[in-house]
């Protein structure tokens, strides 16, 4: 492998190289103002100077374009700009030439930046990577070069170090951090003798790691590799005023040549020349890509260049990564059970008190979920921390412990339903030991990001005909992941190898779109047709090897960019073919003598203006893509959606409610649901009326009208059926003195649809609703 500051110094000399053709656009553009000041100074002959400058100043390097294009077997476009020019020159038609000029350097300006795509900053990528290794030896601990490591070293990886090369464990387990290579945010416990990859993060206390390969032969210098080869593979697209010059080009050259062999004249053939200047062709595509490009912007949808947009229009396959892309990249508290005696919200109260001043990432999630349920945290005492099984501390005079369980705090029965759900839905569960024993388990998993569904609607919408998901993570979780979204295909489980394996095939049959946000992601977003980046929380090195970056966390901006790029690129082509359509008419007319020189360019520059007013309609709003919302609106769905979190740990009751039930019936069950009872009548039924009669008015404008949500208010009614049912149940306990064994049935039933109508519910109004607001 080359030596990491090579590279560096490398990628930096490349950037810095300088480029002729923004310096071609400030000069043909101060030309054209210089001429029109001078024109309406009312000095014709300075006017026409400055214009025959301009205008001469282009032919110089359309020229070396032309012989460079013709090197390389095709006559572009750039070809007919320098005969328009030199007609423009010969027939005095100056203002015409200027503006050919200027529209030329325009379009190469546009070019340039494309054809930087073949050449990604890999920086990011080479910055992670260490650049040395400790070795242990017969006298201790040498700090070698990491091109010395060889296979069979051993050597010693601190806490928070980069693994240097690829190896084996030796000694006492290790806690990695390997979302570099698998964009799960997880950390994992490899114990002694398990594989271990390089670029992977040492997350827990030093360790010990026999080299298995040499640096070049490890993974994360193939990562690196990769992305170099596949953003080489992904050349620019060919321009689409290219496409349509191979026949415009000798079209115009026939029709001028028989004009003038007929007639006899040559100022005919300059005429022909002169209305088919090529403007329509270099303005329709720049104009309109640039305008999509303006209005992706207002997005925060950052497009490196007009190739990357018109191959975004133009795209079959969505390819999407599952951590940081389709979820929201950081692990969520999805539920949390407590055994007999105790409630839920005081079992994540206790799990976050201890957690309060662990870095891991689960660690996070418990106490962020405790923090938006607002619970009230205590300072834990003694708390000490293990890694790959948890923290423990003093609460409250108690020794409380989150994470793996003490094998001697034994299994009670109610935790092989935890471990059954926890199965079933993927997720990582955090054990809360009490004083020895099980008190309670808080379930992790990593969701859906809110507004993917709607992004995924829209991207079939748009034309999208395949959405696969390519993922690191495990089988379960991905495939729970995709049979909520209703994607095509997941794969699961993959390489950073694997991942551009598995663009490079969808490449072979549509124009394919990968979306990431990890390092891993880097070398399969360059070898996509378009790579898309989630920059606002992903890797530099994702970002950087992409052609599109997110710079807002909103998956759904995926799917506006789509429908910006598409119709940026059919109005492209809607001009490019009305401008050629007027110019062929005005080639017919100056051929037959009809249109002199002078008249022909005055007639070429109102074609000109119809095809540039005609691109300038890609920066109007497509209303019809995206719901506007008023700021009242907007307002009612930032409080509302703090609610839901709120109201985290009423659904939670209902739960344990329920489950309490299928214990022999006694006085905690009827506790727990005289509990969720009162819980329902305070605070959950008024937030749905507010939703009802405050949130779906303001909303019904922007969504199409009141029947837009017509089913969500069914919902309503539902919850408060299922609400009044309970209450039924409770009075007929109190009037006998305890819960008959003929209500439990029906009341269990009550409860547990309770809990799923309001899940489904809260996630419905999420994804539809609240996905609006920024």
């Amino acid at each position: 492998m080359e030596h990491h500051a090579a590279r560096l110094r490398r990628l930096g000399a490349a950037v810095a190289s300088p480029r002729l053709e923004p310096v071609l656009l400030v000069v043909t553009a101060a030309a054209l103002a210089g001429g029109g000041i001078a024109w309406l100074a009312g000095d014709r002959g300075l006017a026409d100077l400055c214009w025959g400058v301009g205008t001469a100043v282009a032919v110089v390097p359309a020229i070396g374009w032309v012989l460079s294009a013709l090197r390389q077997g095709h006559a572009g476009v750039d070809l007919i700009a320098v005969l328009a020019l030199g007609g423009t020159l010969a027939v005095g038609e100056y203002l015409a030439g200027a503006l050919i000029a200027l529209m030329l350097a325009t379009g190469r300006t546009l070019e340039a930046a494309a054809q930087r795509r073949a050449s990604h900053d890999l920086r990011a990528l080479l910055e992670h990577a260490p650049r040395s290794a400790h070795r242990r030896t017969a006298t201790g601990l040498d700090t070698v070069p990491l091109g010395d490591v060889a296979a069979g070293d051993l050597l010693v990886v601190r806490p928070g170090e980069v693994v240097p090369v690829d190896g084996r464990v030796e000694g006492a387990a290790a806690v990695l951090d390997e979302s570099v290579l698998t964009g799960e945010p997880r950390q994992v416990e490899r114990a002694h003798g398990e594989a271990v990859r390089s670029g992977v993060v040492n997350a827990g206390g030093a360790f010990e790691l026999r080299a298995t390969a040499s640096e070049a032969d490890s993974t994360y210098a193939g990562i690196v590799r990769l992305a170099e080869q596949a953003g080489a593979e992904s050349a620019p697209v060919v321009r689409l005023a290219d496409r349509y010059a191979a026949w415009f080009l000798p079209l115009a050259l026939a029709v001028a040549g028989l004009a003038w062999l007929i007639s006899g004249s040559a100022v005919r053939a300059v005429a022909v020349l002169v209305v088919a200047t090529p403007c329509p062709l270099l303005l329709a595509a720049p104009v309109a890509v640039v305008s999509g490009l303006s209005r992706a912007s207002r997005l925060g949808v950052i497009v490196r260049d007009g190739g990357a947009l018109e191959n975004l229009g133009r795209a079959r396959t969505v390819l999407l990564d599952k951590t940081g892309t389709l979820t929201g990249g950081r692990p969520r508290v999805v539920d949390v059970t407590a055994a007999p005696g105790l409630e839920p919200a005081e079992v994540l109260r206790l799990a976050a008190s201890v957690d309060q001043y662990s870095p891991h990432v689960l660690a996070r999630a418990i106490v962020d979920a405790s923090r938006e349920r607002g619970l009230r945290l205590s300072a834990p005492a003694d708390v000490t921390e293990e890694p790959g099984r948890g923290a423990t501390g003093t609460v409250d005079g108690r020794r409380v412990s989150v994470g793996r369980p003490d094998p001697a705090a034994g299994r009670p029965a109610w935790a092989g339903a935890v471990d059954n759900r926890a199965l079933l839905d993927g997720a990582a569960v955090a054990w809360l030991t009490l004083d020895g024993r099980l008190a309670g388990a808080v379930l992790l998993s990593d969701p859906p990001r809110h507004d993917a569904p709607r992004t995924l609607r829209h991207l079939r919408e748009a034309g999208v005909e395949r959405l696969l998901m390519l993922t690191g993570d495990r089988a379960e979780p991905a495939r729970e992941v995709a049979a909520v979204l209703g994607l095509d295909d997941v794969r699961a489980g993959l390489s950073p190898a694997d991942k551009v394996a598995a663009v490079r095939a969808e490449r072979e049959l549509a124009v394919t779109v990968m979306v990431g946000d990890g390092v891993n992601d880097a070398p399969a977003l360059a070898a996509a047709d378009v790579g898309v980046a989630m920059g606002a929380r992903g890797s530099t090195a994702s970002s950087e090897a992409a052609d599109i970056v997110l710079t807002t966390d909103r998956v759904d901006r995926l799917a506006d960019a789509v429908t910006i790029a598409r119709r940026a690129r059919r109005i492209a082509v809607q001009s490019a073919l009305g401008g050629m359509l007027m110019s062929l008419a005005a080639m017919a007319a100056a051929a037959a003598g009809l249109l002199p020189p002078a008249a022909g360019a005055l007639l070429q520059e109102g074609i000109d203006v119809a095809v540039i007013l005609n691109a300038l309609r890609a920066l109007r709003v497509d209303r019809a893509a995206r719901p506007v919302l008023t700021p009242e609106a907007e307002a009612l769905i930032h409080r509302f959606a703090a609610e839901h979190d709120d109201l985290q740990d009423v659904l939670d009751a209902v739960r344990d409610a329920a489950d309490r039930l299928s214990d022999p019936p006694g006085p905690r069950a009827l506790a727990a649901v005289e509990t969720t009872h009162r819980l329902l009548t305070e605070r959950l039924l008024p937030h749905e009326y507010a939703e009802e009669h405050e949130l779906y008015p303001a909303l019904a404008p922007t969504l199409g009208g009141p029947e837009a949500t017509a089913t969500m208010s069914r919902a309503h009614t539902e919850i408060e059926r299922l609400s009044r049912r309970v209450a039924t149940h409770l009075e007929l306990a109190r009037a006998a003195g305890g819960l008959a064994p003929d209500q439990l049935d029906d009341l269990r039933s009550c409860l547990y649809g309770l809990n799923t109508v309001l899940r489904l519910h809260f996630t419905q109004e999420e994804e539809n609703y609240f996905s609006l607001a920024p």
